[in-house]
């Protein structure tokens, strides 16, 4: 199987970091989304991206250029997978949405085009149906800011071809990444079955009042060595997402506590519009968020 042609579906968070990586190496890229004013706020997104590609990687003002020249936008999901070899879903972390979206996408998608999610939590074999293509349905999941923390977890459900499993791992090294394949469907995946727990203990731990969330971070910190702590983390994957995660956590475990932190998370930050690094409020003031200066840590 070979890949030239992308789709990337969602350009919040991660979407548009997906979409600008790929057109980055050299792929052509279709961003699609719900309507053109999405869009257009997705294009003032990719010009900031730039210039982090530039600040951080280094990238030439010709790399840049063409980036640009590889991507197209559209509203219209036919015409946005009309040419597709591969679609990268990246929609809100809600199973009702995935569902929905898939249903439509399958009755759009070209045969040869494979589906991947890159869903942070949701297994593939909770959507595989949905599909109308479950032998090309996988999950490729990526970490925010893919351009320095350029891993990408590709992981099938049982019925996954192995064919489109190894083109995936191939398409992910082909965009810059370090391939993590994982061989059995697991919740999380390894990086958020790492993260998410860590992440669950340190936010009962603020909405409980054991300590306040800064002092949590510089616990994590100075006692690991890790270069931001759990509330410096939930800032870049973003507080909407954390919102979702720790929300479905807390109906799933009846965790009254965890219930408190997603009403926290909506009340205090996602209804001010605080969503973290992308908007340059979360917990910290971005991009220059508090825990990397040096006093910090004392």
């Amino acid at each position: 199987m070979s890949i030239k042609n992308v789709t990337v579906a969602g350009s919040g968070v991660l979407g548009f970091q997906i979409a600008f990586q790929t057109a980055f190496h050299g792929f052509k890229v279709s961003v699609y989304d719900i309507s053109d004013e999405v869009l257009e706020k997705a294009k003032a997104k990719f010009q900031n991206l730039a210039e982090r590609y530039t600040a951080d990687i280094h990238a030439t003002q010709q790399q840049i250029d063409a980036t640009f020249t590889n991507l197209s936008y559209t509203s219209d999901l036919a015409e946005s997978v009309k040419d597709a070899d591969l679609l990268i879903e990246a929609v809100p972390e809600l199973p009702e949405i995935k569902i929905e979206f898939y249903k439509k996408l399958a009755g759009v998608a070209p045969e040869k085009t494979i589906f991947a999610t890159n869903s942070s939590t949701l297994l593939p074999s909770q959507f595989s149906e949905f599909t109308g293509r479950p032998a090309k349905f996988i999950a490729l999941h990526f970490a925010n800011e893919i351009w320095k923390y350029n891993t990408a977890e590709i992981m099938g459900h049982p019925g996954t071809s192995s064919e489109v499993f190894d083109t995936l791992v191939a398409f992910a090294k082909s965009i810059g990444m370090v391939a993590l394949p994982v061989y059995k469907e697991q919740p999380g995946y390894i990086i958020n079955s790492l993260l998410v727990p860590l992440i669950n203990e340190a936010t009962q731990l603020w909405a409980n009042e054991v300590s306040d969330y800064k002092t949590i971070d510089k616990t994590w910190m100075i006692a690991t060595g890790a270069p931001k702590g759990p509330f410096g983390f939930i800032d870049m994957v973003g507080i909407n997402t954390a919102y979702n995660v720790t929300k479905m956590t807390a109906e799933r475990e009846h965790n009254p506590v965890l219930q408190k932190v997603a009403e926290l998370f909506k009340n205090d930050f996602i209804n001010k519009g605080k969503l973290g690094a992308a908007t340059g409020e979360g917990f910290y003031k971005h991009p220059n968020p508090e825990y990397l200066e040096p006093d910090f840590l004392k």
